[in-house]
């Protein structure tokens, strides 16, 4: 993130405008609407911003003009400076004064001289929502609002202010945190919401406070519930639905190290993250204490997201972690996730099933115990299939011995795809003989899955995915 978003409160302050063109007047209006005390200085001043401040003359706070040229004492006590004018000398010298100030200032058109910039914005008074792509791309943000502006009901205005009269109200009803949230998210995704949006405001009010007096009033902190979600390969586009609506919900986040940064991000940012990763060989935290910590959660009235790379119930222990919540009489929901084969495979051009290729496909944990595979070898090098095995860095160079002392010819086609389906993806192509030679040399690190089948010799011609 290149720019913090702010909300401003600029009521009844004094906001400086170097330029009085018509750029100048877009920018005047929106700081008139908050109630700021604008002044504009330029030698030259339209006349739509004269009948404007004509206008407002009788207002608390009138736009007041100024027909000069500019000076640098004009920004002393302004709260914000925007620099409007065609003259890049004009905007500059606005600029370094400003910020020599330390006061927030805009240069229409030059976002190098920024502290500040003006995004496009949705007002569903009180709520408001500001996009921004930092000056490099407005009329991109101006389209994100209109898209959102078609999205949005104006009713959730009105919803936000219903649900500020009764905030006090519900806070000393509901003293636990957790159920209080799980209030207001009932209210705002149901029937509630639905009379608000069909202009029913006075209905609405009634149904709230009925929920309140007969729902809530004698609330106790709730069971929470465990949603065990999985969160793909890498790529945050190939989450289902669900599966981010429940990442918006959660309050306690238990994560693993295969969960990408950028799917982690979509979680609610007020969330608490709970790392319990594991790496071969590095269990600081274990399946066991993993377990009691979703039922410890959750019996404190947590909703609790355990989020996995990939899919939970292949190679993610998502079956033992539901069994001991249904033992403990926890509730909970299993969202599926894009395996890492299916989103890695896909991502590497290289179908796992193929008319010509293979008509079987073969999930194998790579993991090594003591150092040693316990794997059927014999039923692995059967002709027709498509061997994928998850987890098998470290013991690559033993895979593809061991398949080839079990009689795969030593050129059938191997690959292994490094952080699959992410901008950081990487391929690695080649045979049984010569594949642990290339990963090497080319340091690949986990996560990591390998392909063995004659289907990875589709890669050239599918490959789509730029790395």
């Amino acid at each position: 993130m290149d720019l913090l978003p702010l909300f401003h409160n600029l009521n009844g302050r004094r906001c400086v405008m170097v330029g009085g063109g018509s750029v100048a007047l877009r920018k005047i209006r929106p700081l008139m609407e908050v109630g700021a005390k604008v002044e504009i200085i330029a030698p030259e001043i339209n006349t739509a911003i004269t009948e404007l401040s004509e206008k407002h003359s009788l207002n608390l706070h009138p736009l007041t003009l100024h027909k000069r040229k500019f000076n640098n004492d004009d920004l002393e006590g302004a709260a914000l400076v925007i620099a409007a004018t065609d003259d890049k000398q004009i905007n500059k010298q606005v600029s370094e004064q400003a910020q020599k100030l330390n006061i927030p200032v805009n240069v229409v058109d030059q976002p190098e001289l920024c502290s500040v910039v003006f995004p496009s914005i949705v007002d569903r008074s009180p709520v408001q929502i500001a996009i921004s792509s930092g000056g490099t791309a407005p009329v991109l943000a101006r389209m994100l609002r209109t898209r959102l502006e078609s999205l949005i009901p104006s009713g959730y205005g009105y919803l936000a202010q219903l649900a500020g009269k009764f905030r006090q109200q519900v806070k000393e009803k509901i003293t636990d945190a957790n159920s209080r949230k799980a209030f207001w998210e009932d209210v705002f995704s149901g029937d509630i919401s639905e009379l608000v949006f069909s202009n029913k405001q006075g209905d609405a009010e009634n149904k709230l406070q009925e929920k309140l007096d007969n729902q809530y009033a004698e609330q106790a902190s709730a069971l929470g519930e465990v949603y065990l979600v999985g969160g793909g390969p890498g790529d945050p586009d190939l989450l289902t639905f669900r599966a981010l609506r429940l990442m918006q919900k959660a309050d306690i986040v238990l994560y693993d190290r295969l969960v990408s940064k950028e799917v982690l991000s979509l979680v609610r940012r007020d969330a608490e993250l709970v790392y319990v990763g594991k790496t071969a060989g590095d269990h600081p935290v274990t399946q066991d204490n993993i377990n009691e910590k979703l039922v410890e959660f959750a019996q404190q009235g947590n909703r609790v997201l355990r989020l996995k790379g990939g899919d939970p119930f292949i190679f993610g222990r998502g079956g033992e972690e539901i069994a001991h919540l249904a033992d403990n009489g926890i509730p909970f929901q299993v969202v599926p996730g894009i395996t890492a084969a299916s989103g890695c495979a896909s991502y590497a051009g290289i179908p796992l099933t193929h008319r010509d290729h293979a008509q079987s496909v073969r999930f194998i944990t790579g993991h090594q115990k003591d150092h040693k595979y316990d794997l059927n070898w014999s039923e692995l090098v059967a002709p027709d299939q498509t061997l994928v095995f998850y987890m098998g860095l470290n013991g690559l160079e033993t895979i593809c011995q061991q398949l080839m002392s079990y009689g795969m010819d030593s050129t059938t086609p191997a690959a292994l795809i490094e952080k699959g389906t992410t901008t950081r993806q990487r391929v690695f192509i080649g045979d049984l003989d010569t594949l642990p030679n290339k990963v090497r040399e080319g340091g690949a690190k986990a996560p990591t899955l390998i392909i063995v089948g004659s289907v990875v010799s589709l890669h050239d011609q599918l490959s789509w995915f730029k790395e």
